[in-house]
C-alpha cells in the first residue's frame, strides 16, 4: 500500500507541517508583541508631551490689566507694547474702552449699560503668562511689577483657579505616571508570555542540541538573534501603526495637535524600538537558560 518511500514521505510532510506551526506561532508573536509596543507607544506619546498638556492650560490663563480712566489710548497701547518686552508674558492684547463696552454689552445685554451716564468700562490690556510663572507666588511678584506702573489702575487674576490648575494637573501627572508604569508592567509580562510560548514549542531541538555537546551560548545564540530581529519588527510595525493613529487623529482633533510637540514623535518612535528589543531579547535569555536547565523528562511538562 505505501511504496518504499512512505517514510521519506511522512518526514517530508512532518516538516511541512512543523514549519507551518513555526510560522503561526511567529506571527502571533510578532501581532501580539506589536499591539503592546503600540500601547507603549501611545503611553510614551502621553509621557514626553505630559509638560506641553500643563504649560498649555497654563499659558491660556488670562490676567486682566486695568488701566485708569484718564489714561489715553496712545499711552494704552504703548504700555501694552511695554508689557509685550517683558520675559514673563508670553502676549498682550489691548481691549479698548469701546471694544469693552461691545463685549459686556454682549454679555448683560444693553440696556445694563443705559443706567450708566459714563461707561464703566475701562481700557484695559489682557495678557498671558509664561507657564513658570504660573503659580501663586509668582503671579503675586508679576502683579507688583505690573502695578508699579502710574498708568495701572488694577490687576486681576484668579488664585482659586492657579491653585486648582496647579493641584488638578499635579494629580493628573501623578495618576499618568501609574497609568504608564503599569502599562510597561503588561507589556512586559505580556511579551515575556509570547516570547515564551515561542520558545517552549522548540524545546526539543534545544533538548537535541544539547545532547550532541552544544553549549548554552552556542544554543542560546540563534534564539537571542531571532528575538532582536522579532522585537524590531514588531516594533517596526507598532511605529506604522501609531503614526497612522496619530494622522487620523490630526484630521479629526487639530486642537490636540497644538499641544503635542510632534517633534517628540522621534522619541517615541526610540522609547518603542528599545522597549520591543529590550523585552524580547530579556525574555528570551531567561526563557532559553530555565529550557536548557530541564531535564529529559521535564520537557513533557
Amino acid at each position: 500500500i505505501f511504496g518504499p518511500n512512505w517514510e521519506c514521505y511522512m518526514s517530508k510532510g512532518e516538516n511541512k507541517i512543523m514549519k507551518r506551526r513555526l510560522a503561526n506561532a511567529y506571527l502571533s508573536s510578532v501581532i501580539s508583541i506589536s499591539l503592546v509596543l503600540l500601547l507603549v507607544g501611545v503611553a510614551s506619546m502621553l509621557l514626553v508631551n505630559a509638560k506641553s498638556v500643563s504649560d498649555y492650560f497654563k499659558e491660556n490663563m488670562q490676567v486682566s490689566v486695568l488701566l485708569k480712566d484718564s489714561v489715553s489710548e496712545e499711552k494704552a497701547r504703548s504700555f501694552a507694547e511695554q508689557l509685550q518686552q517683558k520675559s514673563y508674558i508670553k502676549t498682550t492684547t489691548y481691549i479698548s474702552k469701546e471694544q469693552g463696552q461691545m463685549e459686556l454689552a454682549e454679555m448683560l445685554g444693553e440696556d445694563f449699560l443705559d443706567i450708566f451716564e459714563t461707561s464703566p468700562v475701562p481700557a484695559s490690556v489682557e495678557i498671558t503668562l509664561d507657564a513658570d510663572y504660573v503659580s501663586s507666588d509668582s503671579l503675586q511678584v508679576v502683579k507688583d511689577d505690573i502695578s508699579k506702573s502710574s498708568l495701572v489702575a488694577e490687576v486681576n487674576y484668579q488664585g482659586s483657579l492657579v491653585d486648582a490648575l496647579n493641584a488638578n494637573l499635579s494629580r493628573i501627572s501623578l495618576v499618568l505616571a501609574f497609568f504608564i508604569t503599569l502599562m510597561l508592567f503588561i507589556s512586559f509580562v505580556l511579551i515575556n508570555n509570547t516570547v515564551r510560548l515561542n520558545v517552549f514549542n522548540r524545546r526539543f531541538t534545544i533538548h537535541t542540541m544539547q545532547l550532541v555537546g552544544a553549549t548554552r551560548q552556542f544554543i542560546r545564540a540563534p534564539f537571542m538573534v531571532q528575538a532582536a530581529f522579532q522585537g524590531i519588527f514588531s516594533a517596526f510595525i507598532a511605529i506604522i501603526a501609531l503614526i497612522i493613529m496619530l494622522f487620523f487623529l490630526r484630521n479629526g482633533f487639530e486642537q490636540m495637535f497644538e499641544i503635542f510637540r510632534l517633534e517628540l514623535l522621534l522619541l517615541v518612535m526610540g522609547i518603542v524600538l528599545v522597549s520591543g528589543l529590550a523585552i524580547c531579547m530579556i525574555s528570551t535569555y531567561f526563557v532559553v537558560n530555565k529550557l536548557v536547565s530541564l531535564k529529559k523528562d521535564e520537557l513533557y511538562y
